[in-house]
């Protein structure tokens, strides 16, 4: 009974370790993606400032150019976290689909032993109700 609950706890444990990794993934995701928003209003505002907005053009502000750089990086790491966040969410999946299969398994056996004190009841149940009539 105790290694039983002792797995079920460790269970838990591990798809709430899950959760928490998906949900700090998630939270990295958007925030790159609200810095690459400010980002791109950064370079917009400075293009408009200079009034060039030709990335090639000699005079093109250097703090955009910097900022649009930083930009691309933000998206592209938030695309390389889409990878982890797709392992994660399946990892996720795996150890909640285990915790299940371990919980349905507890309630089969508790119900069996539930079941059969039941049916120990029962039994003492009729043995004291015979002994009544014969007596």
């Amino acid at each position: 009974m105790k290694s039983r609950d002792t797995l079920i706890r460790l269970r838990r444990f591990q798809v709430d370790e899950k959760r928490r990794r998906v949900t700090q993934i998630e939270m990295m995701m958007a925030d790159f993606t609200r810095m690459a928003l400010e980002l791109d209003r950064e370079v917009a505002h400075e293009e408009g400032r200079a009034g060039i907005t030709d990335v090639g053009h000699f005079a093109y502000p250097t703090y955009a150019r910097a900022a649009a750089t930083r930009r691309d990086n933000m998206r592209q790491s938030a695309a390389a976290l889409e990878g982890q966040l797709a392992e994660a969410k399946a990892e996720l999946g795996e150890a909640f689909e285990e915790l299940k299969k371990i919980e349905i398994l507890d309630d089969r056996e508790r119900s069996a032993e539930r079941a059969s004190e039941a049916a120990r009841d029962q039994a003492v149940m009729d043995g004291i109700g015979l002994s009544r009539i014969r007596a």
